[in-house]
């Protein structure tokens, strides 16, 4: 990747930050994700909170210890904890254990498939359980780092260290074994299911053409990368742990193999989270100094939406309709905004 210079930030860039609904949510968050719509911001600790349009804040308590990591479809929010337990919160405010590690293990990781199955990570072993309530469980060589289920069909993919398993949990035989040296920690496949790319310990991201398998280094970050957004589309991958957008384009049957990057909406801030509109192609960036931008991919076009001066923006999510945006800062800080 080349080497960049990020630009001051414009005087002239045009605001929405007077159109903003303030949200104090008085707690530690991770992420957000809308059902229907209302913005759910998942705490660190214990806790969801739920907000409407008109910025009523309702919690719910979901877990009794710290909140490991997450996964929604728009109706409901499955959730993994440190106490052992999967649990899943839908637009009603209504939750529901749906199970609970036997060891009492952290869950390191969860996923959601598009039919109603989910699955869930404990140590070294990864389960999945169908619409039929069907358990089927794997071991990997190590701590599993990430969850994906791809688009089309029941596969799961787990990252963990030094590659990624493709397990069809219905299909008798061996798993996929997918070799990258190093440590593997998010994992998605593109929408068109014809790639799989992972978020590494190191500054960097990995990729296969699944038709091949051939191998994609998505190199050059100065940072860990941690948030990754598919395009409308899924044309363009969306990465933060840089001081700009870093975005890598899955247009062609090559992705980015051979390609540059496109780097947009620099600031003298690492972007911290990333949320691609799931409609058109516009983004909205998190910056590490509190800045929200929203920025269309065309021309990098920027729109100011938050203001810096707080700390790290810790969630981002869109509405289906991407007529709403919600946002967070670490410290639980954050805005609603109506488009």
């Amino acid at each position: 990747m080349k080497e960049f210079t990020p630009a001051p930030e414009s005087a002239s860039i045009v605001s929405v930050t007077d159109r903003v609904k303030p949200i104090a949510l008085g707690m530690a968050v991770t992420s957000v994700h809308f059902l229907k719509e209302r913005a759910a911001f998942v705490g660190g600790e214990e806790t969801v909170a739920f907000v409407d349009s008109n910025c009523e804040i309702t919690t719910v308590a979901v877990h009794s210890g710290g909140i490991l990591s997450t996964a929604s479809d728009g109706k409901r929010i499955v959730m993994g904890g440190d106490d052992g337990k999967v649990v899943s919160l839908d637009a009603k405010g209504e939750v529901t254990l749906l199970a609970t590690d036997p060891k009492r293990r952290w869950i390191d990781a969860v996923a959601l498939h598009a039919d109603g199955a989910f699955a869930w990570s404990a140590g070294k072993t990864a389960t999945v359980r169908s619409g039929k309530a069907e358990e089927k469980s794997i071991d990997v060589p190590s701590t599993v780092g990430g969850l994906a289920f791809a688009p089309k069909g029941l596969r799961l993919a787990i990252a963990h260290y030094n590659g990624v398993t493709l397990w069809f949990p219905n299909m008798a035989g061996s798993a996929e074994f997918l070799p990258w040296a190093g440590s593997h920690h998010a994992v998605a496949f593109s929408p068109d299911n014809k790639f799989l790319v992972t978020a590494m310990h190191e500054p960097a991201l990995h990729g296969w053409r699944l038709a091949d398998n051939r191998h994609m280094r998505m190199t050059g970050y100065p940072g860990r990368v941690r948030s990754m957004s598919w395009s409308a589309g899924g044309k363009g991958l969306a990465t933060s742990g840089a001081d700009t957008v870093i975005i890598w384009p899955f247009g062609s049957k090559d992705g980015p193999m051979g390609k540059e990057p496109a780097m947009l909406a620099p600031l003298q801030a690492r972007v911290s989270v990333v949320a691609c509109h799931p409609r058109n192609d516009i983004l909205a960036a998190g910056y590490s100094d509190g800045t929200v931008l929203m920025v269309r991919m065309e021309d990098g076009a920027e729109i100011l939406v938050r203001r810096n001066g707080t700390p790290p923006v810790a969630a981002l999510a869109w509405n289906a309709k991407g007529t709403l945006l919600a946002f967070a800062d670490e410290n639980g800080d954050g805005g609603l905004l109506e488009l």
